[in-house]
């Protein structure tokens, strides 16, 4: 493989790892015992993250630029 190719691999596992541990970490915000929310934050989380996930996808698919948008509740 190409040492291009190579850092790809090395990275993109890295980054997908961390951040399958990020949404299980947002995942256990779900136990009612410990936290409360309303449906109203519930829809702002998913929707923010359906949107990152759609400008990931794109900037796979075009060469758009990077927006940094801060999440807040």
């Amino acid at each position: 493989m190409s040492k291009n190719r190579d850092k790809f691999v090395e990275l993109a596992e890295k980054r997908v790892q961390k951040t399958i541990k990020s949404m299980r970490l947002i995942g256990n915000l779900s136990n009612k015992t410990n936290y409360s929310y309303e449906d109203a934050d519930l829809k702002k989380i998913f929707t923010t993250l359906r949107r990152e996930m759609e400008m990931v996808k794109k900037k796979f698919e075009t060469s758009s630029s990077d927006t940094d948008n801060e999440f807040r509740l």
